[in-house]
């Protein structure tokens, strides 16, 4: 694991703070001590190795069991009030952060696909609510070549539907169809449905001096026990580190911006029970789209529009669950390795779209609950451990994110008088509910899945959705709040991801996302950190 310093030994100053140890910011500590600068990393959580991330089923990061998950903070002092309602960690409601060194990188499914050109100029394609982002595709394709090689992705030979140019091909080949995989494949060919392998951030061979993937479906919610899984913690922050500038202090938590005027000068955080203050000549915030807005918030940030913490999003997700009369699953992972890009735009009446994928291979306490809603076995009772053992290996799901239309009224904005375990304002999360644009591009998914699914054999399927009760559909895959653009009174960064109305600090996270695309959007996140964090060296340098 990283050598991290206790807090009582870090210097008083450095080059740059970053705010965070996921995706956005590992690439930031990667981009900035290349470029000789020293840095210093501050995570909230504790730095646990790999043995100490344990398998329990009931603790995966993707389930909301009751049980105390692998990345949730302490429920103690945690709250989060989502359209009102108190809510606390492990709640899918609270839309979580992982707190762990690696941030959502640790514990992701780690599908690394790239936004379409579409994606980056949806106002212009659409309309409505939907807005360009301040750069393009080939601006920011440079650095998706950079991030496949440097972090490790696998993917198909050959372009996919929708997709962007490429100059490079994927570094490792994509991993292989499982199972279910080669019944979907004759499913889509029966309907001349085209389809591609999903790129993945897991060695499909060993790569980078670590070892292949040994497809032991411990994969998504879980820390990879092979260290197969290609994050933020295995790949850019270890080799921040050994350039010897990059100091990495984990269980600190940030709970403010040390202001001088209008300029950013350091962070103050809480790390052994003691308050603490570090400066630097930057500050980079990484946290999260949620974390991110309230420490902005928390730390009063000049506001004058309004924008801090609003259009936050997420995937709301749809498609279907199959059973079939025979096995079709063999349990091997990752899971995800077949997949059609055909409905991520083009889709005649609809605004956006989302990709289709078959899903991760669940554990049987995870995949029980799905089971259990699509009524395919009883939740308890006579017969119920038996029906899971029957449908267990018969039933497959296809499933998809929904591009979401972003809403101003779905937003981050932190208590006036309530505070938790280290005193900062407790998070309200707003949202007036998926946008009927999103309900349609579900309906849409979900539709096409059923289809695919019955062209594949299954003799049941219904439709699956994922989708908050209340609130925002931000969790893993949350963005915007601190959306980057080319007119302050619309956005809170400019292009480069430096906030408008301060010098000092930069944000480097999903946060700065006008719009989250129909995917997975982690490798968006590592490209165009890399991208913001150049520009930031040569500044500084």
């Amino acid at each position: 694991m990283l050598a991290t310093t206790p807090a009582d030994q870090l210097a008083a100053d450095y080059d740059v703070v970053i705010v965070g140890s996921g995706a956005g910011a590992g690439v930031a500590a990667h981009v900035l001590t290349g470029a000789g600068l020293h840095v210093l990393v501050l995570e909230r959580a504790p730095a646990l190795t790999a043995a100490q991330m344990t398998t329990r089923h009931g603790a995966s990061a993707r389930t909301f069991s009751g049980f105390d998950r692998l990345v949730d903070l302490p429920a103690l002092g945690a709250a989060r009030f989502v359209n009102g309602e108190s809510t606390l960690p492990g709640d899918p409601q609270w839309n979580g952060n992982a707190m762990a060194l690696g941030g959502g990188t640790r514990v992701y499914g780690a599908m690394a696909w790239r936004f379409s050109p579409e994606d980056f100029a949806m106002g212009s394609i659409y309309g409505g609510d939907f807005v360009d982002w301040p750069i393009s595709y080939d601006d920011l394709a440079p650095y998706y070549d950079k991030v496949e090689h440097v972090i490790g992705v696998a993917g198909p030979s050959e372009p996919a539907m929708h997709d962007g140019a490429r100059r490079h091909p994927y570094p490792m080949p994509g991993v292989p169809h499982n199972s279910i995989g080669r019944h979907l494949a004759d499913g889509a060919r029966a309907l001349g449905l085209p389809t591609t392998t999903p790129p993945m951030a897991v060695n499909t061979r060993a790569y980078n001096q670590r070892p292949a993937c040994v497809q032991c479906a411990l994969c998504v919610g879980h820390a990879c026990p092979a260290d197969a899984k290609n994050g933020s913690h295995n790949t850019v922050l270890r080799s921040a580190v050994a350039t010897g500038r990059c100091t990495i202090t984990a269980s600190a938590v940030v709970t403010g911006l040390v202001l001088e005027r209008a300029t950013v000068r350091g962070v103050e955080f809480v790390a052994g029970g003691r308050r603490r203050s570090v400066r630097a000549r930057h500050v980079v915030l990484a946290a999260g789209a949620i974390e991110t807005a309230r420490l902005l918030l928390t730390s009063g940030i000049n506001d004058p529009y309004d924008q801090i913490g609003r259009y936050l999003q997420g995937h709301l997700y749809s498609g279907a669950t199959g059973l079939f009369a025979d096995p079709v699953q063999d349990l091997e992972g990752p899971g995800p390795s077949i997949a059609t890009t055909r409905y991520r735009h083009g889709n005649p009446g609809i605004a956006g779209g989302g990709i289709l994928a078959n899903e991760f291979t669940s554990t049987p306490f995870e995949a029980w609950g799905g089971l259990v809603a699509a009524g395919f076995v009883s939740a308890y009772g006579p017969g119920a451990v038996d029906q899971l053992a029957h449908a267990y290996r018969r039933s497959a799901v296809i499933i998809g994110p929904v591009h979401e239309v972003p809403q101003a009224d779905s937003r981050v904005t932190v208590d006036a008088h309530r505070r938790d375990a280290v005193g900062v304002p407790l998070v309200h999360l707003d949202s007036p509910g998926s946008h009927p644009s999103d309900l349609a591009v579900a309906d849409l998914l979900t539709d096409k899945a059923r289809e695919w699914l019955a062209a594949s054999g299954a003799i049941r399927t219904v439709a699956t959705r994922w989708t908050p009760r209340r609130g925002p559909s931000a969790d893993q895959h949350q963005a915007g709040t601190c959306r980057m653009g080319v007119d302050p009174s619309a956005s809170v960064t400019d292009p480069s991801g430096a906030l408008w109305h301060h010098l000092g600090i930069t944000v480097s996270d999903g946060a700065l996302h006008p719009t989250n695309g129909g995917v997975n959007p982690m490798l968006t996140i590592l490209a165009n950190s890399w991208r913001i964090n150049e520009h930031l060296a040569d500044a500084l340098t």
